[in-house]
């Protein structure tokens, strides 16, 4: 069982993208702390915002692996047609959910017939400059952890 867990902690694979999500969401939070002047510990695992710690996490894994693989290895190729899936979802789907969000909140706070028990989450997606840079921290996560 140990040999399990020290095989884990030192697999670059495994903890390079764990690294950089942590970054992107210490990040946000050193952001908002800037910008609010209080803690905000959700902001540890919310998502939303810049960077995209999803995109991050995923291309710092693509990165290493490339790096550890080659970049022609067909890991490299999962992985990085992996990451471009997660950041099209992340600027698409879920930005454009956010916004019917957005829409639905204020539907329901003109309403006095509609009620509902809290407001919808806005800030689900990013926009392209958060996955941009989301995917810079990745791979630079990912050379400078090699």
């Amino acid at each position: 069982m140990f040999q399990v867990l020290l095989d884990i902690i030192t697999n670059k694979a495994f903890t390079t993208p764990v690294l950089s999500w942590f970054i992107a969401q210490s990040i946000k939070f050193a952001h908002h702390y800037y910008k609010k002047r209080r803690f905000d510990f959700k902001k540890f695992i919310d998502s939303g915002g810049m960077p995209s710690s999803h995109t991050a996490f995923t291309v710092s894994l693509a990165t290493i692996l490339g790096i550890h693989n080659g970049f022609s290895s067909d890991i490299f190729a999962l992985s990085a047609i992996f990451s471009l899936v997660v950041m099209a979802d992340a600027a698409g789907l879920r930005r454009a959910a956010g916004k019917q969000a957005e829409v639905l909140n204020k539907l329901v706070n003109s309403s006095e017939h509609v009620q509902l028990d809290k407001e919808l989450k806005v800030l689900l997606g990013h926009t392209p400059v958060e996955v941009l840079a989301g995917a810079a921290l990745g791979i630079m996560t990912g050379i400078l952890i090699h």
